[in-house]
């Protein structure tokens, strides 16, 4: 009889340890992507997207001016003293770079990597922030991080031209990624967990 209650005890505490475990997971998850608030619809996405167009276009073509060919730039902004994303690749070297504070040496000697000031970083946070969005990540397409939702990611995939018809149908799989029109392509991407397509296609 011991040995049982013993038994069912261990199995307490293991289960106990587990749950313990999972509540931290969800909240360090919701402390840092803002919660599992709002789901937004393919029709939400294209009314943000047409209601800012113009600060959007301005975005990508600033982004592109300040980022040669060569480099490639992908950032979020946490708020107006962090970069909660701030990867590079330069000279083939992809680094990830997470929470970076804008006045610190991380970020000066990432901003020298690329040739960009401090001011620079502002006037990209100053245009993104008149675009209703949080991120870019400069190329073609460029891809404009609209909002998070929870752990996942809403984005407008701008092209400069047509999508060519060998990317046709990885950028218009109905899941992931919903083509609006040959220049516009809105993504979900689900994060470490929970689904990877929309939630809404309506």
């Amino acid at each position: 009889m011991n040995g049982i209650l013993k038994a069912f005890l261990i199995l307490c505490g293991i289960g106990g340890v587990i749950f313990a475990i999972f509540v931290v997971f969800f909240c360090i998850a919701i402390a840092t992507f803002g919660g599992f608030d709002k789901d937004y619809s393919v029709t939400e996405l294209k009314e943000n997207f047409e209601e800012k167009k113009a600060e959007i276009y301005e975005v990508k073509n600033y982004i592109n001016k300040i980022v040669p060919p060569e480099k490639f730039v992908h950032i979020e902004f946490e708020n107006n003293n962090t970069v909660g994303i701030f990867h590079v690749e330069v000279e083939g070297n992809f680094e990830n770079n997470w929470d970076v504070k804008i006045n610190s040496g991380k970020a000066d000697t990432l901003l020298q990597k690329l040739g960009w000031t401090t001011e620079t970083l502002k006037t990209l946070k100053e245009k993104l922030d008149q675009a209703n969005c949080i991120g870019i990540a400069s190329g073609e397409p460029c891809r404009i991080s609209f909002q998070r939702s929870g752990m996942g990611m809403y984005s407008f995939n701008v092209f400069d031209k047509p999508i060519p018809d060998s990317l046709k149908m990885r950028y218009d799989d109905g899941c992931m990624y919903i083509k609006v029109h040959d220049r516009l392509v809105l993504e979900y991407g689900g994060g470490a967990i929970g689904s990877q397509c929309f939630y809404n296609l309506e």
